[in-house]
């Protein structure tokens, strides 16, 4: 079977964009289907005596891949609402500063405002260099912001608009040195880079199991460091807030069950691991770094196409990328580019604006228009050729028409 095929994906299109909700694989698909089928044969046993046991093997499977002892971590619907499950638990004093970068997501930002006005607390955002050809830049800006009055700093580990691949290595350690805890934003990051959490040490950390780790949608997790997890609450409260169990911590009896759901694609994350596991020869390592050579290419194709530079030195890029294009950047998800990629080449790519509107101060506009490309094992080279062609022809539409 072709790589390719052992995606339910629509052939008559070029999907280029696995970063936004990933594309679940048959097997996993078939994985999870057994584990819905399982539990709706008994949903009493299934969830009232066995799911934790089965929590349990599914959290060993998923620490060992990203670096983590299992314990400290809570399966969560997605990075969103690992997001809002730790900015709902942690307090800030009026005045506190909450960092933050012109690069995050806009769900995440969002969300971290929300706790900023709960709060009477302040909202950073620094401006990071675009484009730059040096990570040290990205660590130096962070830090040049801190304060002391900075109480928690909200950083991605791979940026969604501008595709980066952050230093956090350095930046983690660098924040706890000046007292400051750290959200990291992963959601990119599990599947596309390897991940050592325990040694990041960052007090949260959340990741998606839907995109590059090739889970269903629904799966994500929540990293706690085991000295902040007495303060971290689960957004929906149950029965193991008064447990009388003393078997697990309370950080673990109320993030395993929040109520009835369909735990199908949290426990679906190890045969997603292995599904990469098995891709190719080299395993998970060799499917990073296939990927990461695609996306360069795919890059290098639409900048030579375009007459552009690269944005970002090769070292900051996992397995997606960003392309600066002409013209001002639209409200996201209603750039007419897009469409028209789509209507009139089915390529299926986004068009986005950086910074985010969830970033930008009364007044400020997006300063760049960005094209972003996503390489996933299903995905070939010839599909970028053709959306560089694609794309000059739209851009030259719309600079001869004044619209697409």
């Amino acid at each position: 079977m072709r790589v390719a095929d052992q995606w339910a994906l629509d052939p008559s299109i070029d999907f280029l964009n696995h970063g936004s909700f990933g594309a679940c694989p048959r097997a996993v698909l078939a994985a999870q289907l057994e584990w819905r089928e399982r539990m709706e044969a008994e949903p009493v046993a299934f969830l009232a005596r066995d799911l934790e046991s089965q929590l349990d093997e599914a959290r060993a499977a998923v620490g060992t891949f990203v670096g983590a002892d299992p314990d400290d971590l809570a399966f969560v619907a997605n990075a969103t609402s690992g997001i809002a499950t730790i900015l709902r638990s942690v307090r800030f004093a009026p005045g506190d500063e909450l960092l933050t970068t012109d690069h995050e997501y806009n769900a995440a930002l969002n969300a971290l405002r929300l706790a900023a006005d709960r709060d009477g607390a302040v909202v950073t955002v620094v401006r990071l260099p675009f484009p730059l050809d040096d990570p040290v830049a990205v660590e130096a800006a962070i830090l040049a912001a801190v304060s002391p009055r900075t109480r928690l700093a909200m950083v991605s580990h791979v940026t969604s608009p501008s595709a980066l691949v952050l230093p956090d290595e350095r930046i983690v350690p660098a924040l706890a040195e000046r007292g400051v805890d750290t959200l990291v934003d992963g959601a990119h990051a599990p599947g596309m880079v390897p991940l050592a959490l325990d040694a990041l040490g960052a007090a949260y950390y959340v990741g998606d199991g839907h995109k590059w780790l090739f889970g269903p949608k629904g799966s994500a997790f929540l990293h706690v460091r085991r000295d902040r997890q007495a303060m971290i609450r689960p957004l929906a409260i149950s029965h193991g807030a008064n447990a009388a169990r003393t078997d697990r911590s309370r950080f673990r009896l109320e993030a395993d069950w929040t109520g009835t759901g369909d735990p199908s694609a949290s426990l679906s994350l190890p045969a997603a691991i292995r599904f990469g596991a098995s891709l190719r020869p080299g395993g998970w390592a060799t499917t990073m770094t296939d990927d990461r050579a695609l996306a360069l290419a795919g890059r290098d194709r639409l900048c030579a196409a375009l007459g552009v530079a690269p944005p970002a030195p090769d070292g900051m890029l996992g397995s997606m990328a960003v392309i600066p294009l002409p013209g001002a950047a639209a409200p996201p998800d209603e750039d007419p580019l897009a469409a028209a990629l789509f209507e009139r080449h089915r390529i299926e790519v986004p068009i986005i604006g950086l910074p985010v509107p969830a970033a930008l101060g009364p007044g400020e506009r997006a300063r760049f228009r960005l094209v972003r490309i996503s390489a996933a094992p299903y995905n070939r080279l010839a599909q970028y050729e053709r959306l560089a062609a694609a794309l000059v022809e739209e851009l030259e539409r719309e600079a001869g028409t004044g619209e697409l």
